[in-house]
C-alpha cells in the first residue's frame, strides 16, 4: 500500500472511506514493575501522539509502524507483529483538507532511545505514566485502550511477557 490507500467501510459523514496509518504504542517497564509509555508531540501543534505514519510500498505494516517509531520517535525495540488495537481521527493532509484516517497500532517493547534522530527538531518525546499518557493522549479511543489495556496492578512486579495484548 501506498500514502492515500483507502480502507475499512466507507464514512456515513463523508461517503469516503479512511485513509490508513500504521503507529507504534511504546513501552517499558520499571525497575518498580510500574509500565511507561512514550509519546511524541505532532509536528504543526505539538499535540500529544503515538509514532505513526503511512504504509511503505511492498513492506508489511510492522515493518511501517517500527520505521515511524525509528525515524519520528528515536526509539528501538522489539514489536509485537500482531495489532493492539487500530482507532480513526481526521486527518489534515498537506491541501488542508480533512479525511478520516485509521491507525493500526502495533505495540513495542523499547530498548532504546537515541541521543540522535531524524525528527527530534521537529518533535517532543516523552515518557509517561498510563494514567499520565491516557490524559494527554489527543485521541480519546487510544486513551481509552491506553487505560483498559496498559495497567499494572498497583504493588505488583510483572514480567514484561505477562503484559496485556503483547505490549
Amino acid at each position: 500500500m501506498s500514502k492515500g490507500t483507502r480502507v475499512g467501510q466507507p464514512d456515513p459523514n463523508t461517503d469516503s472511506t479512511a485513509l490508513q496509518q500504521f503507529g507504534v504504542l511504546p513501552w517499558r517497564t520499571r525497575r518498580d514493575g510500574k509500565m511507561r509509555i512514550l509519546l511524541i508531540t505532532s509536528r504543526r501543534r505539538g499535540r500529544w501522539i503515538i509514532p505513526k505514519g503511512w504504509p511503505i510500498e511492498n513492506q508489511p505494516p510492522v515493518f511501517a509502524a517500527s520505521r515511524e517509531a525509528f525515524e519520528e520517535a528515536g526509539i528501538i525495540g522489539d514489536i509485537n507483529p500482531g495489532p493492539l488495537t487500530d482507532y480513526l481521527y481526521m486527518k489534515v493532509l498537506d491541501d488542508g483538507s480533512v479525511e478520516p484516517c485509521r491507525v493500526t497500532v502495533f505495540g513495542m517493547r523499547v530498548h532504546g532511545t537515541l541521543s540522535t534522530w531524524r525528527e527530534q527538531e521537529q518533535r517532543q518525546r516523552r515518557w509517561f505514566s498510563v494514567e499520565e499518557a491516557a490524559d494527554r493522549l489527543d485521541d480519546a479511543g487510544l486513551a481509552d485502550f491506553v487505560l483498559s489495556n496498559c495497567r499494572v496492578p498497583p504493588s505488583t512486579k510483572v514480567q514484561v511477557e505477562r503484559c496485556p495484548d503483547g505490549l
